[in-house]
């Protein structure tokens, strides 16, 4: 095929570009935000898209950060494009401060309180973070399982994991998310509208040396 890659990557350096892309993560940020300032759209729609875009990734709803953006930007009227490229906010170097942030936020709103060593590998719950999303898995795998054979279904994993992190976690991203969200917007609008008046400023000056009019006015 014309457009297949001749050289296929190994598992593990996609997994590291993942973690850490090629040229840094400065130069992909760098990427984003030159390619949000140039999206055809009003500067208010394009800053209600990063708006949607950063409060998704407050949310616990990973694997759908795309999907759950996409849908609020057409709730608020504002650029999925934009949207979609705002997620680039929750990427593994912001994952561990933003859920944090969700949960510590959900647990002070439900007036429980978060075991901080249930965060770290090798903590002295009973049960970590990582531990809980794994009995989570492996729930849902054996619960998938028992329907074609004579096993019982086990949702113990699932509602430890439910109470303490999930629910939590979807609570505090609420209002986590939204300050973030808010916060993206009032960034985001002045840049996008100054960005694109040095354009058409530009655009004007040419055309005025090609002695054409300007239709923008």
């Amino acid at each position: 095929m014309v457009f297949k890659r001749r050289d296929r990557r190994p598992i593990w350096k996609i997994v590291s570009e993942f973690i850490y892309p090629k040229g840094g993560w400065a130069r992909a940020f760098e990427y984003v935000k030159h390619r949000v300032r140039r999206l055809p759209d009003t500067p208010e729609k394009i800053a209600r898209g990063v708006m949607a875009g950063v409060a998704t990734t407050f949310t616990p709803f990973f694997g759908l950060h795309f999907v759950v953006a996409a849908v609020l930007a057409k709730l608020m009227r504002g650029n999925m494009l934009a949207a979609l490229m705002a997620t680039f906010f929750g990427n593994p170097l912001t994952y561990l401060p933003i859920a944090w942030t969700s949960l510590t936020t959900g647990h002070w709103l439900l007036g429980t309180n978060l075991d901080r060593e249930m965060l770290r590998e090798g903590g002295r719950g009973a049960c970590n973070l990582g531990c809980q999303f794994s009995t989570a898995l492996n729930d849902l795998w054996h619960n998938f399982l028992a329907l074609f054979t004579a096993d019982k279904m086990d949702w113990t994993g699932l509602s430890i994991f439910y109470d303490e992190t999930f629910y939590p976690f979807m609570v505090g991203s609420l209002i986590a998310g939204a300050i973030a969200g808010v916060i993206a917007y009032y960034v985001t609008l002045p840049l996008v509208a100054a960005y694109q008046n040095r354009r058409r400023k530009v655009l004007r000056e040419k055309l005025k040396k090609l002695g054409k009019p300007d239709l923008s006015d």
